[in-house]
């Protein structure tokens, strides 16, 4: 008899595709659920160590101790020069501090980046109009952010000891960073501003990518955007003051 010829395998290739399909939709999903927990992890841990790094440091308007200058963070500015309600109320805790003695020189640090928008200039503004002599108050143009605003204290204005003054969502990362570059820093947070709540959320929620941020600023030691020569403006209002 002739040799019979095996029959045809007609068994369909496509559930084997349909398993290599499913194979790589479980891997990508475990890569992304692990690049969340990923981030997750990174976001806790950099609150964490921004937190642990200005325990003990902050204060009430009432409780703080005394420094030789406040460190007043500049925020919003309107078209006009007008101050935020958020500046303005770091700007009239700054005042009180003043007037109460808990400090003797006001620098107040913000951006001034472009020509036609002047922070430092509007806090001083706000602060004479209401009656803080013009020799208690130094502009610093060049604090783009937090961490400029810190070093330049130290390293510009040759600060050592301040009262950083902001809003009680950003004083742990403020005061923190002001102590990762050598400044003996204490901090005072405002709370009357969270009457506006979306803003005062928001503004919260911002703080989580901020302290990765800070990561980044106090590994790296960066140098502020910009440094600059040494300023004796604090010094002189200490002198004068």
């Amino acid at each position: 008899m002739p040799d019979e010829e095996a029959p045809e395998d007609k068994t369909p290739a496509a559930p084997r595709k349909r398993w290599g399909w499913r194979k790589l939709v479980r891997r990508l999903a475990i890569l992304a659920v692990a690049g969340v927990l990923g981030v997750v992890l990174l976001v806790a841990g950099s609150v964490i160590w921004v937190r642990s790094g200005a325990d003990g440091h902050l204060y009430t308007e009432q409780t703080v101790p005394e420094a030789p200058v406040a460190l007043v963070l500049g925020a919003q500015v309107y078209e006009g020069g007008t101050p935020s309600p958020f500046l303005e109320a770091r700007l009239a805790l700054a005042r009180r501090l003043l007037e109460t003695g808990k400090v003797k020189v006001l620098l107040v640090s913000g951006d001034n980046m472009h020509h036609d928008y002047d922070e430092p200039t509007a806090m001083r503004a706000w602060l004479m109009d209401h009656g803080v002599p013009e020799r208690r108050i130094v502009r610093d143009y060049a604090g783009f952010d937090t961490y400029d605003s810190c070093s330049r204290a130290k390293r510009v204005f040759g600060v050592s000891k301040v009262t950083v003054v902001t809003q009680s969502y950003h004083i742990a990362r403020a005061v923190m960073l002001c102590r990762r570059v050598g400044l003996d820093a204490t901090g005072v947070g405002d709370d009357s501003v969270s009457r506006f709540k979306g803003p005062w959320r928001s503004n919260a929620r911002r703080e989580y990518p901020a302290s990765v941020k800070v990561v980044y600023d106090v590994v790296s030691g960066r140098d502020p955007v910009y440094l600059g020569q040494h300023e004796t403006g604090v010094e002189d209002a200490l002198r004068d003051g």
